[in-house]
């Protein structure tokens, strides 16, 4: 297939893009480079594709109505694999305009250059940050998520609306995922994980918001990437799945597995909660179980040794 991925330079999309070229398929892959993190770290993540035959870089922001309409236009896409956005919950408090006009308006961009192209299958990153302190748990995709609580989570579920819309009007074959917490070598270092890492690894203090009983259901990116290639075979009309380990690790136990992998204790900074975080997140995949094929198999202590042995050998990229 000839694959389109947004995003292509970050986490995942730097991941996703490998597995599929090791699949045989072709990709074209566009970022723009967003400046939340440094290029560097981005070009690093293209390394081990950018010399690929069946590979394609474009520099690009998914805005540039005009830029994606050409490459649309001249590119039969079978699939379009929609991962950029502007990340992040907390930044996105601080500049929502910005977050809206990426995520959403983006968004809006690629459906439209689709629905010109005839372009009709699309998987979309969506988050777990839809379901806000959504009371159930663990959380399906059938529950009621009108009440995020950041602008983050607003453009996500922004996003899920566009992509019904255009499946609705226009016959548009798209899943839109629901990811959980990612994590992995090259994740973003703005992220627990990573930041706590760094951290734990210079003697610098740890900020815990809270007590450190918030929960996360952290997802390893393997598990997240078999997830995306388990979506792709199963496009039919509009879909909605939860990708998660299904399991959760509350932050203080993730700051116990961290300075027990690291030899190093944490220098903890107790500050108090913060807005927009949620409690809880736990996802239910009995769906994606059931209709993608989707089992997810790393825990949190395979998924943070596959990390720590990467972030050793980069961690001066990131510095």
């Amino acid at each position: 297939m000839l694959i389109c991925i947004t995003g292509i330079a970050g986490f995942i999309g730097s991941h996703l893009g490998e597995r599929l070229i090791s699949l045989g398929h072709e990709v074209i892959g566009i970022d723009n480079f967003d400046s939340f993190y440094p290029k560097s770290i981005k070009l690093k993540n293209l390394e081990n594709i950018s010399k690929e035959s069946n590979f394609q870089f474009i520099e690009m922001d998914i805005r540039d109505a005009p830029a994606i309409d050409t490459l649309f236009m001249n590119h039969s896409f079978d699939i379009v694999i929609h991962l950029a956005a502007k990340a992040g919950v907390r930044p996105s408090m601080e500049n929502a305009a910005v977050y809206f006009n990426t995520n959403v308006t983006g968004t809006l961009v690629l459906l439209e250059s689709m629905r010109k192209s005839r372009i009709r299958r699309m998987i979309f990153a969506s988050s777990s940050s839809v379901y806000g302190n959504n009371a159930k748990v663990p959380f399906a995709e059938s529950d009621f998520v009108d009440h995020p609580i950041s602008p983050y989570a607003a453009t996500k579920k922004s996003g899920e609306l566009l992509c019904h819309v255009y499946s609705h009007l226009y016959n548009f074959d798209i899943n839109c995922l629901r990811f959980f917490t990612v994590y992995g070598p090259r994740q973003r270092p703005d992220l627990a994980i990573h930041k706590f890492t760094r951290l734990i690894d210079t003697d610098t203090p740890i900020p815990v918001f809270g007590d450190g009983s918030t929960a996360r259901d952290y997802t390893f990116i393997e598990d997240i990437i078999d997830g995306i290639i388990c979506s792709m075979n199963h496009l039919n009309g509009f879909e909605i799945y939860n990708l998660g380990e299904s399991k959760t690790v509350t932050l203080n136990q993730l700051i116990e597995i961290l300075e027990r992998k690291t030899g190093k204790k944490a220098i903890r900074e107790n500050l108090s909660e913060q807005p927009g975080d949620v409690n809880t997140t736990f996802a239910d995949i009995s769906k994606a179980r059931a209709r993608l094929g989707y089992y997810p198999k790393y825990d949190i202590e395979f998924g943070i040794d596959k990390f720590l042995n990467w972030y050793y050998k980069y961690k001066n990229l990131h510095q």
